[in-house]
């Protein structure tokens, strides 16, 4: 039996694990156990036992309760609790997520103690170091044993930086293995989609009917941190909704709640209210954003999560962000980058919906079934048999 330990700390990672649990209780179970462990980088109510019975995901193993802080105070409080964690079990293997700060303290703390790093997601960049994401992300990639890659340009992007395509097995940190599985997400989006469609009633209880509204998301600190940022930003959205005509729903996540009823300026905050075409809600649940995100007319969001399930689910996007490491949206020509420039905004609103009936959705992102690729490959490489 293949034990892992599974890495988690930041919704997005919680909801890419499931996929890899579900396939794992569904045809790996004699094969490979899972122990899972929750840095606590993010963790509330959102993310209670609710949260993850919702994903059909059992409640960790372990919770290392690391909570916030600067990047070193809670990189260094989360590599204590993995070293420990890692000390005890003696997995074969510990697999993480992504490029969050769990990600970083989890592969630097394995590769200590030598054990191999098996990172889902990798491959994916920005070219921007100024982002911590990327530094995770570099890292991350270059302690790893077995790297799963969502794009062809991921994989590109990890033979420029050196990896070997020829590489031979046994793979280990210094001769590592570049696998090329699709997306995870990709896997997630088309299994909840399902289940959304018969367990939300999120378009009801907002009385918005399919394809009739526009979905925004907004959390990123560049957008959400700076108040004027934050105040031009629903300003331009008050405007997309009344020119066009157009209801736009807004979930939004707790902490840009607090921003905005205590610190937007206060005409602003009184005109969003006020108009009955801005449905401002608190954050939704995973099964309602996937709904919401399946029958919306269009798509705004500075989420990298929300803006390839946007792909996925062929709706235009608007990417409220300077650049994304999915480049494959933009090249598209179904997503737009815009930043926090709210005449760039109204624009590729209005270019989006204009060549609507024109825009693709090349399948770049596999097959859907990357858990069970992800899975067997683990197998065929940790099987002690």
């Amino acid at each position: 039996m293949i034990k892992i330990v599974t890495i988690i700390g930041a919704r997005p990672q919680i909801i890419k694990a499931a996929a890899i649990n579900r396939a794992i209780r569904e045809r790996y179970a004699d094969q490979i156990t899972e122990i899972i462990v929750h840095t606590g980088q993010h963790y509330d109510e959102g993310m209670s036992q609710v949260f993850f019975d919702e994903l059909g995901l059992p409640k960790e193993n372990y919770n290392l309760n690391a909570g916030s802080g600067s990047h070193a105070v809670q990189t260094a409080a989360m590599m204590v609790g993995i070293e420990d964690v890692l000390l005890r079990e003696k997995p074969d293997c510990i697999l993480l997520y992504g490029d969050t700060n769990s990600t970083l303290a989890a592969a630097v703390a394995a590769a200590k103690i030598h054990l191999p790093v098996i990172h889902i997601e990798g491959g994916v960049r920005s070219f921007n170091k100024g982002f911590p994401e990327e530094i995770n992300r570099l890292i991350c990639d270059h302690l790893s044993t077995l790297v799963f890659v969502p794009t062809q340009n991921g994989v590109q992007n990890l033979f420029h930086e050196g990896f070997d395509a020829g590489n031979q097995p046994p793979f280990s940190i210094d001769n590592p293995k570049v696998y090329y599985c699709g997306d995870i997400m990709y896997d997630n989006s088309l299994y909840f989609s399902q289940l959304a469609a018969t367990k939300s009633d999120v378009l009801k209880r907002l009385k918005v009917e399919k394809t009739s509204f526009g979905l925004v998301t907004m959390h990123r600190p560049s957008n959400v941190d700076d108040v004027a940022v934050l105040s031009r930003l629903f300003e331009t959205f008050n405007e997309i909704a009344v020119e066009s005509k157009i209801t736009l729903v807004l979930p939004l996540h707790p902490r840009t709640v607090k921003l905005f009823e205590s610190q937007v300026d206060r005409a602003v905050y009184k005109k969003i209210l006020a108009q009955p075409l801005l449905k401002v809600i608190p954050a939704v649940s995973f099964l309602d954003i996937i709904q919401l995100e399946r029958n919306a007319e269009i798509v705004f969001t500075d989420s990298g999560g929300v803006q390839k399930e946007a792909y996925y689910f062929h709706k235009p996007c608007v990417i409220m962000l300077e650049e994304t490491p999915w480049v494959e949206l933009a090249e598209s020509g179904s997503a737009i980058l815009t930043g926090a420039d709210g005449s760039k905004i109204k624009n590729a609103y209005k270019v989006l919906l204009s060549r609507k009936d024109k825009l693709t959705y090349p399948s770049v992102f596999g097959d859907g079934k990357a858990a069970y690729f992800i899975c067997e490959k683990i197998i065929e490489n940790f099987n002690h048999g």
